[in-house]
């Protein structure tokens, strides 16, 4: 198997990863920041214990130049995508944060293309846009949204994601040690804004934690392998994984769930036969 094949078999499995953290995160009953603080810590901890068992800690021995790097990375990609994501959320609502967060995807194509000179194809843009379309008749059921204050905060969680996925795009570490160091960084700065206002500890934290581990040493497994743009556009239907799954356990099943779910299959199958290129 080829690179882009391995890169597009990573990001598939990522999206399945990814469509499983609404279910966990929503049964929560803990305080959100403490929660978000030690599933980050205890997903570090999970890649300290394989990163060091299996020597892949070296790079950093070698490079350690590129250390305030990864912490932008835990910086930007946890730390402050979480409280955007958090109190953005609040003040909207859960159908605009699942829509608006899936923006990711242009906010990706507009940075890949300029940071990392990939190349966008007008294919890729449109069955991108089959793709969100499909997300928003299976999240809506063809209902129109209704703009809330939260919204502006939740455009800034993809903003965030991006600019962390670009600056770990750079970095020469392992895929292994990027997500160390990011929930290691993340998890700490969480955990500092959490003390304040009290710290709450839930099983389901550590349900996440395994979950964040294995998804993000999945994702830098992908972008390693193929460009940014198409990862990221794979893993745009994350959300329809969870609702696929709630239809299945006996929630109504409707004509736009049929319609959303076949533009986002078509779309998907149609952006992994787009070959990684650079400008």
């Amino acid at each position: 198997m080829n690179r882009e094949s391995q890169g597009t078999l990573f990001a598939f499995i990522g999206m399945f990863l990814y469509g499983l953290e609404p279910v966990v995160i929503k049964s929560n009953p803990s305080n959100p920041l403490s929660f978000a603080a030690f599933s980050a810590l205890f997903a570090s901890l999970l890649l300290w214990i394989f990163v060091i068992s299996n020597q892949k800690w070296h790079d950093l021995k070698d490079e350690p130049h590129h250390l305030p790097k990864a912490f932008l990375i835990g910086l930007f990609g946890t730390a402050l995508a979480y409280l955007a994501y958090s109190y953005g959320a609040r003040m909207s609502t859960a159908i605009n944060a699942s829509l608006i967060t899936r923006a990711e995807v242009l906010f990706s194509f507009a940075l890949s293309y300029v940071l990392l000179r990939e190349r966008i194809t007008k294919n890729q843009l449109f069955y991108s846009f089959f793709i969100l379309f499909g997300l928003f008749l299976v999240i809506t059921k063809g209902q129109l949204i209704v703009p809330e204050k939260g919204d502006i905060l939740l455009l800034l969680v993809p903003l965030f994601w991006q600019i962390g996925h670009v600056i770990a795009k750079n970095i020469p570490y392992n895929p292994y040690l990027i997500a160390t160091l990011r929930n290691t960084f993340g998890g700490i700065i969480l955990f500092l804004l959490a003390l304040p206002r009290g710290l709450e500890f839930s099983k389901l934290a550590l349900v996440e934690g395994i979950i964040i581990s294995l998804g993000q040493v999945i994702w830098y497994l992908s972008i390693k392998r193929i460009n940014l743009s198409k990862a990221t556009a794979i893993i745009t239907p994350a959300p329809a994984v969870a609702i696929a799954l709630s239809l299945l356990l006996g929630e109504e099943f409707t004509p736009y769930h049929a319609i959303g779910f076949l533009l986002i299959a078509l779309g998907t199958l149609k952006i992994t036969k787009i070959k990684s290129e650079r400008r």
